[in-house]
């Protein structure tokens, strides 16, 4: 398993769910992370998601496949 950690940019207290998979680099743009969410493909706290702009906060991890994404809050 690989685990990316995610900071959230200061001033931001989410980002939409398809916005982190394109910033994270598991897809090439946030339509590519809309059909990956919408796939089934996604889950977020162990939990399949499939609203493609849920928010993520600080604390919260995302996992596609073999990929684990930790968002975290702005140092």
């Amino acid at each position: 398993m690989h685990t990316i950690d995610f900071d959230l940019d200061p001033g931001h207290d989410f980002v939409e769910l398809n916005q982190l998979l394109k910033l994270a680099g598991l897809c090439d743009s946030g339509g590519a992370g809309k059909q990956l969410v919408a796939s089934g493909a996604v889950q977020v706290d162990g939990v399949r998601e499939l609203r493609k702009t849920a928010k993520m906060r600080a604390g919260q991890m995302v996992r596609v496949g073999d990929v684990t994404i930790r968002v975290r809050a702005a140092a």
